[in-house]
């Protein structure tokens, strides 16, 4: 086997601080590309195989760490090519300091989150009035006043009874009649509130 010494000019810098010199020198965009086309597909599988198949968390963390390569790289000096074990550290790094976040920082759910607020809008409110008004006119006289008992006097099945002296059960079945009956008014004019 035959060793082969590389002969430069004494001062000269060796291969690889020509390298890093060069990267050094390079935008961070160029810098970047190179790093994925290097480490890009095998540093994503090891940050989502740490972080159990979330791939879209294990892009921001390869992101993250492609950005400190780069600062690491203006400082010290490295080319892409040999970062590859550094990346490694850091996106383990990366994910262990995530870990340790949570935990002392537990995400606390916003109370407001999942809680749907209802809001009294009066022009809504106006419309429907007036629709429903209108649709009971569509309706026979009996209908229009058993609505109008149960629903806008609030008057209760058995006061209703009494008041028109047919039995409660007539009463409950003449309710659910008128109102089917106004629902399908209602349908046919469009409303569907």
């Amino acid at each position: 086997m035959t060793i082969v010494a590389e002969v430069r000019p004494a001062g000269a810098p060796t291969r690889n601080e020509a390298l890093c010199r060069e990267w050094s020198d390079a935008d961070a965009e160029t810098f970047i590309r190179a790093l994925y086309l290097q480490h890009g597909k095998p540093v994503l599988w090891y940050a989502a195989r740490l972080l159990e198949g979330d791939w879209h968390r294990a892009q921001d963390v390869l992101q993250e760490a492609a950005i400190r390569a780069w600062h690491y790289s203006a400082k010290r000096g490295g080319a892409p090519q040999a970062m590859r074990p550094w990346l490694f550290t850091v996106v383990r790094n990366l994910l262990i300091d995530s870990h340790r976040a949570r935990i002392l920082r537990p995400a606390t759910p916003d109370p407001l989150e999942d809680t749907v607020i209802a809001v009294a809008d009066e022009v809504d409110r106006l419309l429907t009035t007036h629709m429903v008004a209108d649709a009971l006119g569509d309706l026979t006289e009996q209908q229009r006043e058993i609505l109008r008992l149960m629903y806008f006097n609030g008057t209760s099945v058995a006061e209703v009874s009494e008041r028109l002296g047919i039995p409660q059960g007539t009463v409950k079945s003449r309710t659910h009649n008128a109102l089917r009956a106004l629902k399908r008014v209602l349908a046919a004019r469009g409303f569907h509130g």
